[in-house]
């Protein structure tokens, strides 16, 4: 499929629930993949998601020597750990996932032996630098084989973890992966070792790395003293195996959730919880502001209930850079308020699978929307009388195309390019979509 339009619906029955399902966390998943596969015994992870991104996470872990087991139909993954080992000799293709380029890097960077790391060719644009000279700081050899702070690499592990020094630095102003790997990494090498933390990046993701590492055995104390922040990892025996269950993924529920604010009906996505290991679960907030009401007593999932006719209040500013993933959905939600909204904090999305301050821009160009944005910033300047249909580019990133399917539930002949490359993170959402609407006609 080439493109996807769609099929706005004729009359949406508000006074009918729908609800709906979405996979697995990507984010949760792929931490639990890694602290498995570090963990001392057999893990069994219930509830992951297959994404391409799992998949290449997967398929890296089985060509660096891990013993492993998986089935899409049941959503689990069965992982022998081995901890730091010896992989010495292999190569190991990442292709477009970030969280797995940076978390298998830091690994390997702890482990002993010489890896070759190859990706896509959209991963070798994205930022390493700053893992990189962490690593190098631990005793690492990072050797960049086309371009300085770039894939691909070849990476020759420090191999005895007591030569790592007890203090390590990273700078997250361009994505807080790089702490979470360097957290993973640590817990497993069983030595203390303090990280200090620079840059101003978000920190949920970080939580939610620190929070599932004592889920595997290992508790992590944070420190900020002064707006310095440090982790402390202790000294242990390392991680251990376990049952994990992987939560259903918010990112994906929140388009959902989107389609519930513009449409003005009632929307459950099932097993989401508003206490949740995940950051997006902030655009509950933004919703409430936008006059949606949340219901998070149904013990089915959250409910969200769009206004009436899905007339969305605007003229706000928020700082979404604690979770931006949904910057994109909430552009989108934006162009149908009634006054602009400005979204700050989210200038490193300009650096993720596209620039995804360009791409807003320049999509709600394409249907008729005004904008204004800086380096980090950008300002929806709604005018719903002057929405029309067009082509919408999705610069191979997943969150360009599923966030503004959304537009199409209110604007007829919207258009999604080149729509399979959701499969990096919900490879069935313009199925699982095209139900959707279906129930929200019935």
């Amino acid at each position: 499929m080439d493109k996807y339009t769609v099929k706005t619906p004729e009359k949406i029955n508000v006074n009918k629930r729908v609800v709906t399902e979405v996979p697995g966390s990507k984010s949760i998943t792929n931490r639990a993949l890694l602290l498995a596969a570090l963990s001392k015994g057999t893990s069994r992870l219930v509830g992951c998601q297959f994404s391409d991104d799992a998949k290449h996470f997967l398929n890296c872990l089985k060509d660096l020597g891990f013993e492993l087991s998986f089935s899409e139909e049941t959503g689990e993954v069965v992982i022998t750990g081995g901890g730091l080992g010896n992989f010495d000799g292999r190569s190991i293709n990442v292709g477009s996932a970030g969280t797995a380029a940076r978390f298998l890097v830091a690994m390997l960077g702890f482990s002993a032996g010489t890896v070759t790391v190859n990706s896509s060719d959209q991963m070798k644009k994205r930022p390493m630098q700053p893992l990189i000279e962490s690593l190098r700081e631990c005793g690492a050899e990072i050797i960049c084989l086309e371009e300085e702070g770039h894939f691909p690499l070849q990476v020759t592990g420090v191999g005895d973890v007591n030569r790592i020094p007890g203090t390590v630095s990273v700078n997250i102003d361009k994505s807080s992966q790089f702490l979470s790997a360097l957290l993973i990494a640590g817990a497993a090498c069983g030595r203390e070792l303090n990280i200090e933390v620079t840059g101003s990046h978000g920190l949920i993701y970080a939580d939610m790395t620190v929070s599932m590492i004592k889920d595997f055995g290992v508790n992590i104390t944070k420190s900020d003293k002064d707006g310095k922040i440090s982790y402390v990892i202790p000294k242990s025996d390392g991680l251990k195996a376990l049952n994990y269950f992987v939560e259903p993924d918010m990112s994906a529920a929140a388009y959902f959730y989107g389609a519930a604010a513009l449409t003005g009906s009632t929307v459950t996505v099932k097993g989401v919880k508003t206490e949740s290991l995940q950051g997006d679960v902030q655009l509950f907030d933004v919703l409430l502001r936008m006059g949606c009401r949340i219901d998070e007593d149904n013990p089915e999932g959250v409910t969200v209930t769009g206004p009436e006719a899905g007339r969305l209040t605007g003229g706000f500013e928020i700082d979404m850079g604690s979770f931006s993933d949904q910057a994109l959905t909430v552009a989108v939600l934006s162009a149908y308020a009634d006054a602009p909204v400005v979204i700050v904090g989210i200038g490193h999305i300009r650096l993720q699978e596209s620039d995804r301050i360009e791409a807003i821009k320049e999509n709600l160009a394409r249907l008729g929307v005004k904008t204004e944005d800086t380096d980090s910033t950008i300002k929806i300047i709604p005018d719903i009388s002057n929405i029309h249909g067009g082509d919408i580019i999705t610069y191979e990133d997943h969150r360009v195309a599923m966030s503004f399917s959304l537009a199409g539930l209110r604007t007829e002949g919207v258009t999604i390019l080149d729509p399979s490359c959701v499969s990096k993170t919900f490879k069935d959402y313009f199925e699982v979509f095209d139900r959707f609407l279906i129930d929200l006609e019935a």
